[in-house]
């Protein structure tokens, strides 16, 4: 099996590819510090799994995740991320990923879920799937948030976290216009009136910490 773990800190990275060595699956690990660069080492070679951070410079995690699906469907996408399962598990999960584990898991996790993604299974945490399966109804209405974009969540939760449309802008490479554009199109879908609205929906939701 070939993975390669895609984080734009090379800490990181480096941390997670010892945890992965130990799999006696795996015989091959590459590794990418953005989404472009993961695009190009897929169009170049074959790989299994993709272990992917969800937080990154420019495109985010779940917008690398839709492109990988578009040019390689077949490879298996674990998601990574320091959000807490309930902002982002189940978006991922929609958009092709096999499985969503938090940043502050135990390494035996993360192999855990390798293993189970590399079996052709979806993972999810156990405390996940509780809360989903106690909870989540298809049939019931979708929270203000729910109905938002992947994009138009993610510029959501930095409004809450209190930056302004100039800091987003230059974290998501966008331009400060686009980003205006997102906020009102999250005002209009909402119903939210104001940043400080954002910021205490947010809070009572827990969207932000």
């Amino acid at each position: 099996m070939k993975i390669i773990v895609v984080d734009d800190h090379a800490v990181v990275r480096r941390g997670l590819i010892q945890i992965l060595k130990s799999m006696q699956e795996v015989n091959f690990i590459g590794e990418a510090s953005s989404g472009n660069e993961l695009i190009e080492l897929l169009k170049e070679d074959e790989y299994d799994v993709v272990v992917l951070d969800i937080s990154m410079p420019g495109k985010s995690g779940l917008d690398v995740l839709k492109e990988i699906k578009t040019i390689k469907q077949k490879v298996s996408v674990l998601i990574l991320s320091i959000h807490p399962e309930e902002q982002y598990a189940v978006r991922a999960l929609k958009a092709g990923a096999s499985g969503y584990i938090t940043k502050d898991s135990a390494p035996e996790e993360l192999v855990t879920a390798v293993q189970r993604i590399m079996e052709g299974r979806k993972y999810i945490s156990q405390s996940l799937a509780e809360k989903l399966a106690g909870s989540y109804d298809i049939s019931s209405s979708k929270l203000p948030h729910e109905i938002l974009s992947d994009r138009e969540f993610e510029v959501f939760k930095m409004i809450a976290s209190g930056n302004t449309v100039s800091n987003i802008a230059e974290s998501l490479f966008l331009s400060a216009k686009t980003i205006s554009t997102y906020q009102s199109r999250i005002y209009e879908k909402t119903g939210l009136k104001s940043r400080s609205e954002i910021t205490l929906y947010a809070i009572k939701n827990g969207l932000i910490e």
